[in-house]
């Protein structure tokens, strides 16, 4: 019946060529976020890629990532909720990288049955950092005593106003030699047959896009409406999903506006502050 009046309609009225759904991942990938400065996460971007995956007749769905990175914890669960819905919905995926997929934006890009890069995009960084700052001697300079009461003769690991111990930064580079070699693991599993035999790939260096197609770490070089056009004809729609209207900054429930409010956005500003700051650091490494 669709199609019978759709045929009835002057061609002018017509709608000819197929949607694709696109989904923007652009930003450090954090836990939390605030109203004031929402994160890329999976709880952020749960219910946009629910809409993207979700509309009808798309065959496929492009998704534009432009990330430095960040938790690796949200970058999986982000790349792994991709890949369930392609399944879920039988959608093709791809991945359109824009200034940077590096780290955890790599490790989301991983979910793309595509990926295609700018020439001039950053590409891998696959490992893993952490990093931080130390105030033992700035203590002593002001004269304020640390005072630490703990149960667990390791609660103070890594303590920022403590000095360093060589048996803590060898535990800590466990973790991250184990989170690295999970990343590797989805590199390998998505794009083992297409890596060109290089360690560099697994050493935490970067590379342009034109690069990386020559490693394997990107299928092709192009734009987004280019490709889409070309694949999918010259009708071929863009179709941008966002998240529904008020989806950040909601009022919890049984919350007054009021009270508190003056606390709660100091408390909101300082934390958007050591945000922006690690956001920023995240972008730096890449002359970004």
């Amino acid at each position: 019946m669709a199609g019978l009046f759709r045929k009835l309609l002057p061609r002018r009225f017509r709608k000819d060529g197929v949607t694709i759904p696109v989904v923007r991942l652009h930003g450090a990938i954090m836990a939390g976020g605030s109203q004031f400065r929402p994160a890329l996460n999976l709880a952020t971007i749960a219910p946009v890629l629910e809409k993207a995956f979700s509309m009808k007749g798309a065959p496929a769905v492009a998704i534009s990532v432009n990330s430095p990175g960040g938790s690796p914890v949200q970058s999986r669960l982000i790349y792994q909720r991709i890949r369930d819905l392609a399944e879920e919905k039988k959608k093709r995926v791809i991945i359109f990288v824009e200034d940077v997929a590096a780290s955890g934006g790599y490790m989301i890009a991983l979910a793309g049955d595509e990926i295609i890069a700018d020439p001039t995009s950053i590409v891998g960084s696959i490992g893993v950092v952490s990093g931080g700052f130390g105030f033992p001697e700035m203590l002593k300079k002001i004269g304020v005593e640390r005072r630490v009461y703990t149960a667990g003769s390791n609660k103070v690991m890594l303590d920022p106003f403590q000095p360093e111990k060589e048996k803590d930064i060898e535990f800590l580079k466990g973790l991250q030699l184990e989170i690295h070699d999970v990343f590797i693991g989805m590199v390998k599993a998505r794009r083992g047959h297409l890596l060109a035999d290089t360690p560099d790939i697994f050493s935490g260096l970067f590379w342009t896009g034109k690069r990386g197609q020559e490693l394997g770490l990107v299928d092709s070089l192009g734009d987004m409406r280019g490709e889409l056009k070309k694949r999918f004809g010259a009708k071929t729609q863009l179709q941008l999903v966002s998240a529904s209207r008020g989806l950040f900054g909601r009022r919890q429930p049984g919350a007054s506006l009021a009270s508190g409010m003056a606390e709660r956005f100091a408390a909101s500003a300082v934390s958007g502050l050591a945000e922006v700051a690690e956001e920023r650091a995240l972008w730096g490494r890449f002359g970004l």
